[in-house]
């Protein structure tokens, strides 16, 4: 247009040289050229991922090769050194391998990550000292029928409470205690929401409800807690572990080992794995049980553990073998694969936030309908992570600015975010490579969401169909759910694991 402009201005001036002249006869008739067309816009170039670090694979080839028993005894002796705050799984991720650097650091030795035989026997000598100092001893509670380690140096008064046990220091500063519920006596979903439940001067610095058992953590101006409940064919057991926050350097430690050694219903594990009764770490019930520890996604979710273990993002099936995830999830994984299947990267959206995949074989539950008006701050919402096992987690949230607010676990790029309704409110856009922990557990943190509307218009493009629209979703009654659980439930089969090939 503005070429234009400048040959329509210029013809009064051209017009006049051109009488003077005599020359008018032979100029040619003014012509508007036409635009060049637009240069395309090229696709955002895709890095490459990230190269092997010699020191980190050789350490964790050394540890893998090494008995399981040996990995999670080595693991747990960390814990009490103070050095380790995750989980006693025995699989090798970057938590573990920042954590004996830490030991070696710590005890003069060069942070190779790699212990040799002499500092596992030293370690695990440090580490028996200090459970012994602790008197921590792995025991059944026959009050709520639970296996728990307690530190009863720590906690020397015993008493009965209603459906548990507890345990108490001698100055009242700190208590455990377990519970215990018949079935149909109360549910997962009503507990948590009463541990999650805003209140005056206590702030929930975590919170995650999976099908199966719930954790929430809180603070307060003078103390913490954890809590953990669990729900199985006997019903709900779980336990609360509340102390003075002037003790955390001490109590968090211990925190970790309550939580690592508590198995909610060992009569339903096989004899050969039923938990020690003398003072030591127990054997760990199967990966998908009830019984996991505290934060189960975290050891084999974190960046350096085992490919085959580790989830790299989540996507949402949408049938005919498409997959719709978060593009940026993909950036460091050039051969993604799902429920086994090779998967390739079909296309991705102009912006780059959303890539939709397509895989042979695979079937599952129906998305949810979308929701294409924003979701208003502070609006409860939940956000749907998958697991490397069992089902996905369901993580409580709410709408923050451009985002969500929700403790999340690595692999949760790609998540979807549901409203109480049921609708998809769109995806989480990134997970941070190097997440950060307090006490082995992701806090809620705010994450970027790609927002509903885009998803539409790239499903759209894309030839996909699916529902739109701001009305109630099926099975919710006035468009709100009652639970999380009621609002994830028809989604969670369609929640898949997207992985990476090495």
């Amino acid at each position: 247009m503005a070429a234009q402009t400048r040959i329509v201005r210029s013809v009064p001036a051209l017009l006049a040289a051109c009488l003077a002249t005599g020359a008018l006869a032979q100029m040619p008739a003014p012509h508007n050229p036409a635009p060049p067309p637009p240069a395309a816009r090229p696709k955002p170039a895709v890095p490459a991922p990230p190269a092997p670090d010699p020191a980190f694979e050789a350490a964790r080839a050394a540890f893998e090769a090494l008995p399981e028993a040996e990995r999670r005894g080595l693991q747990d002796a960390l814990v009490w050194t103070g050095d380790y705050n995750g989980v006693t799984t025995g699989a090798f991720g970057k938590r573990s391998f920042e954590g004996i650097q830490t030991y070696q650091t710590r005890t003069g030795a060069a942070p190779t990550g790699l212990l040799a035989p002499p500092e596992r026997a030293a370690l695990k000598r440090e580490a028996e000292e200090a459970r012994r100092a602790a008197r921590f001893k792995v025991q059944p509670d026959p009050a709520s029928g639970a296996v728990i380690g307690v530190p009863e140096a720590l906690l020397p008064k015993k008493s009965a409470i209603p459906g548990g046990t507890r345990w108490q220091s001698a100055d009242g500063r700190v208590t455990l205690d377990t519970k215990s519920f018949p079935q149909g006596e109360t549910s997962l979903d009503a507990l948590f929401e009463r541990a999650a439940a805003a209140m005056p001067g206590r702030k929930v610095t975590y919170k995650l409800r999976k099908p199966d058992f719930v954790v929430v953590t809180a603070e307060t101006a003078g103390g913490r807690s954890y809590i953990r409940y669990a729900e199985g064919p006997a019903g709900i057991r779980g336990f609360t572990l509340g102390y003075d926050r002037a003790l955390a350097d001490t109590v968090d430690r211990l925190v970790i080992a309550v939580a690592n050694t508590f198995t909610p219903f060992p009569e339903e594990m096989p004899a050969a794995a039923a938990p020690a009764t003398a003072a030591g770490p127990a054997p760990r019930p199967p990966a998908s049980g009830p019984g996991m520890a505290v934060a189960p996604a975290l050891s084999h979710a974190l960046p350096g553990a085992p490919t085959e273990a580790r989830p790299a993002a989540t996507g949402l099936l949408l049938g005919g073998g498409r997959v719709l995830t978060a593009a940026s999830a993909l950036e460091a994984c050039p051969a993604p694969r799902i429920g086994g299947a090779t998967a390739r990267i079909e296309r991705r959206d102009a912006s780059g936030s959303l890539a939709l995949l397509a895989a042979e074989g695979l079937a599952g539950g129906t998305p949810p309908p979308l929701r294409t008006d924003p979701a208003a701050e502070g609006e409860a919402l939940l956000v749907l992570g998958a697991q490397a096992k069992g089902p996905p987690s369901v993580a409580p949230a709410s709408a923050a600015a451009e985002g969500v607010y929700a403790p999340l676990q690595p692999g949760a790029g790609g998540a979807p975010v549901l409203d109480r309704s049921g609708r998809l409110v769109g995806l989480v856009a990134r997970f941070p490579a190097a997440p950060r922990l307090i006490a082995g557990v992701m806090p809620p943190t705010r994450y970027a969401v790609v927002p509903g509307k885009a998803v539409a218009a790239f499903l759209g493009e894309s030839g996909v169909s699916a529902g739109a629209g701001t009305g109630s979703a099926k099975g919710t009654a006035n468009g709100t759910a009652a639970t999380l659980g009621g609002a994830a439930a028809p989604v969670l089969g369609a929640v898949v694991a997207i992985t990476c090939a090495r």
